[in-house]
């Protein structure tokens, strides 16, 4: 899911604000439960931490996806077919170097000629389109519902609640962030002035003898620095000047009702109006890296000696931007998957969501004819360690908990650690409305200006799973999504420990409660299902 960049301070910062101190070939048979499996004692090395996702529990006891055991032994001289993976996000850096020689090309489209050539509707939409234009910014839902005034819509008075106790969350965050800088920022010049330069070193700090207190306290935050990780004062002024930029921008334009960040000319409210957007697919910023890293977990470019594998080979990516830093517009997502079905997709991944959802009606129609249409619509489960059964998480494929798709599959986050804290801390779950889980915590994966990072959350759990099933359809494309989607819940591997449940120590259930497969998906296994099912 598209997060917003929730912040947090870390410990040592949070100590600050109240002062230092303390096929054919195919024999096996999938594995259907593992009972015992050996835990994972020592911490990941860096090539296990950049690739966990793709590997073996019972051979690594990391819970991976056994992806790399897939390509070794079921895949490596089979020839597949090439499946287009429509990836709805923030905008993806179509030029990144492991990314460059998988997206999507509309061969129908002349580039760059003014004229929608295959008469779609699109202009020059020769790898996707971006319904958000050159916006960025954007509400909350509930934020636009309270700001709309409408009292009488049903959502009003929830909006109304949430949106008073967020608020004053993160204006208190402000407040200590500004005074953490200010801490930091003052014992920084302190240091500068006694040692009479910038660059000082720890050792210089740590060899400080004086009576004068100022002195004495700024030598005394700078170790608490050094002690957790940070090499300078420099790079903890710059951490924490970048939690407040994300403090600002939430409260700025995600929080803040008489915001406007629509910019196409559109009414959002409308579905009359259906073209809209422009051709350009890449993130308007650098740090907008969400799709990025979302179409590289899929698709970035396997043993090419550069940063990250995707789960898949034989993979185009279409890039369609909707997506914005705040919550997505119900009519861009639905008009954004439609795209998608019309110009060839076979599974595309959505890793946003939100909690409320003025047009879920437009969502729940363009799912439902993704499925008419014979495509796998793979949805992050989100991140807010709750139970979705319980608060619903949109965009969803039921009314009332009847399905309206049977090619829809919800997807939880695993974090690399087998055992209790397997599943990750933030992932949302539920019986009934979450299918399965898959590595989601911690995953490493491209990033704008042919950049690499790690990071977490149900988004980067559903695209694992968007390539699992990218690589189903590309080696027995005879089989129907449908056939795609319960495979991959069918062949799982179904673990039989209880685990904690959305961080909290106390809330320890089985992990088969947590999701309607009570299974981790498993590339291996799928494949060789997937094998005897197209039989």
């Amino acid at each position: 899911m598209k997060t917003i960049k929730t912040v947090v301070a870390p410990l040592f910062l949070s100590a600050l604000i109240f002062g230092c101190g303390s096929t054919a070939d195919i024999i096996s048979t999938p594995v259907e439960n593992i009972d015992s499996s050996p835990l994972k004692v020592s911490s990941l090395t860096e090539a296990e931490a950049h690739n966990w996702g793709h590997l073996d529990l019972v051979k690594d006891t990391i819970p991976g996806m056994s992806v790399d055991k897939a390509y070794a032994e079921l895949i490596k001289n089979k020839k597949g077919k090439k499946i287009i993976v429509a990836v709805i996000d923030s905008g993806i850096d179509i030029d990144h170097e492991d990314l460059d020689d998988v997206i999507w090309t509309n061969k129908d489209e002349i580039p760059n000629n003014g004229k929608d050539d295959d008469n779609n509707g699109y202009i020059d939409d020769v790898h996707g389109w971006n319904f958000l234009g050159d916006g960025y910014n954007e509400q909350l839902e509930y934020v636009r519902i309270l700001a709309s005034g409408d009292t009488s819509n049903p959502d009003y008075a929830r909006a109304k609640a949430e949106y008073e106790v967020e608020y004053q969350k993160w204006m208190e965050r402000k407040t200590q962030y500004d005074q953490i800088h200010q801490q930091i920022k003052g014992a920084d010049q302190t240091l500068t002035k006694h040692f009479g330069k910038k660059d000082y070193s720890k050792e210089e700090v740590k060899n400080i003898k004086t009576d004068n207190e100022a002195l004495n306290q700024a030598k005394q935050i700078a170790q608490y620095m050094f002690s957790n990780g940070l090499d300078s004062m420099a790079d903890a002024i710059k951490e924490i000047e970048e939690g407040l930029e994300s403090i600002n921008e939430r409260l700025n334009y995600n929080l803040n009702k008489n915001f406007n960040g629509r910019v196409n000319g559109d009414d959002p409210n409308n579905m009359a109006t259906k073209y809209y957007g422009n051709n350009n697919v890449k993130p308007s910023r650098k740090s907008e890296s969400h799709g990025t890293h979302v179409a590289g977990i899929i698709a970035a470019e396997r043993n090419n000696g550069k940063g990250a594998n995707g789960v898949a080979n034989n993979v185009e990516i279409m890039a369609i931007r909707a997506v914005p830093n705040g919550d997505e517009y119900d009519k861009d997502v639905a008009l954004a998957i439609r795209y998608a079905v019309d110009n060839g997709a076979q599974i595309i991944n959505g890793s946003f969501g939100k909690s409320y959802s003025p047009h879920s009606d437009w969502v729940r129609d363009a799912i439902a004819y993704a499925a008419k249409k014979d495509v796998v619509f793979v949805h992050a489960a989100g991140n807010d360690s709750k139970d979705v059964d319980v608060k619903p998480n949109f965009p969803d494929d039921n009314i009332n908990g009847k399905e309206i798709s049977n090619t829809y599959i919800r997807v939880g986050a695993l974090a690399p650690k087998y055992g209790s804290n397997m599943v990750a801390t933030f992932s949302n779950y539920g019986k009934n409305n979450v299918d399965v889980f898959a590595p989601g915590d911690d995953v490493y994966s491209t990033t704008p200006e042919n950049e690499y990072d790690s990071k977490g959350g149900t988004s980067m759990a559903a695209p694992a799973v968007a390539g699992v099933a990218a690589l189903i359809r590309s080696y027995y494309p005879n089989l129907t999504a449908a056939q795609v989607k319960q495979i991959i819940l069918d062949s799982g591997l179904a673990i039989n420990t209880k685990v904690i449940v959305g961080g909290n120590t106390s809330d320890i259930r089985p992990f088969a409660d947590l999701s309607k497969s009570s299974k981790m998906v498993n590339a291996y296994n799928a494949l060789i299902m997937a094998a005897k099912m197209s039989k």
